[in-house]
């Protein structure tokens, strides 16, 4: 079957997409919690806001889906919560991916599904399970004519903080971008470059798949619609943020400004106006 239909529902008629990732729980680390305690309650608010979509969890979509009316964000699923977040690691890593995935997404009436592709140089088996989760998933998806979002990830062991951190090499990156294509991806949902002026090397890496570059942790206002408008102007599909519109005093108006970049070609100042408009300095 086609993906188009669900396609067309994750993208506006514009080719673009803005979307918010609640998915943080499913992945068992404390520290994502914070700003999501009362998860049923920020899909309110951020579903008013009319995101183009938002990233949730099997147990947590619900949320979304029982909302009333036709106007809303579309769903994306989480298809494999991973212990690799967690500080400090466990010995034993994994990326488990939830059975029957794509049937519950459908029945869900997901727009995508997400799965990731982690690679680490010290985790052989982990990289080796993603590859196979994906290459599980897509002939199913493409039965049910689901898109197959993939989230590439380069990660290093941080030897500071413990866990782990993103590979700043844009190299990996590009190369798991690639890769995620080659095995089917519909969509590719992927790391930030440390050089943000290099994003046009994981753009070309995708396409033609669209790319959705994500957010990563918090950072201030001024530099993440910064960041968002250089994103836009390398050929990016749109954003995927979390902890920057969740976390924020005015989620609403963050939705607002980043919407008004990826949809309208706002600038940077016509973006930080809009959060100007709850009467406070910008940070």
């Amino acid at each position: 079957m086609s993906v188009t239909p669900r396609l067309n529902r994750l993208f506006a008629a514009d080719g673009k997409c803005f979307e918010v990732a609640l998915d943080h729980g499913v992945h068992n680390e404390p520290s994502f919690l914070s700003g999501i305690e009362n998860l049923k309650q920020v899909v309110r608010t951020i579903a008013r806001a009319n995101p183009d979509a938002i990233l949730l969890s099997i147990g947590q979509a619900h949320w979304l889906q029982e909302l009333a009316g036709k106007q809303k964000p579309a769903l994306v699923l989480r298809a494999d919560p991973t212990n690799l977040y967690n500080t400090p690691t466990p010995k034993h890593t994994f990326c488990q991916l939830i059975d029957n995935a794509v049937e519950q997404a459908v029945a869900l009436d997901a727009a995508s599904l997400v799965v990731n592709l982690i690679w680490a140089p010290d985790q052989p088996e982990l990289y080796n399970q993603c590859v196979a989760n994906i290459c599980r998933l897509k002939p199913q998806c493409e039965r049910y004519g689901l898109p197959l979002t993939v989230e590439p990830l380069g990660m290093l062991p941080d030897k500071r903080r413990g866990g782990y951190k993103l590979d700043p090499d844009i190299r990996r990156t590009v190369s798991l971008a690639r890769q995620a294509v080659e095995l089917g991806a519909d969509v590719v949902k992927a790391d930030l470059a440390e050089k943000v002026h290099e994003y046009h090397r994981i753009v070309e890496a995708a396409a033609p798949r669209p790319l959705l570059p994500r957010g990563g942790s918090r950072v201030s206002e001024r530099e993440l619609l910064e960041r968002t408008s250089a994103l836009m102007q390398q050929g990016v599909s749109g954003i995927v943020y979390g902890r920057n519109v969740y976390q924020h005093p005015h989620p609403e108006k963050m939705i607002r400004a980043c919407q008004a970049i990826v949809h309208e070609g706002a600038t940077v100042s016509q973006a930080l106006s809009i959060l100007k408009e709850s009467g406070r300095k910008t940070q």
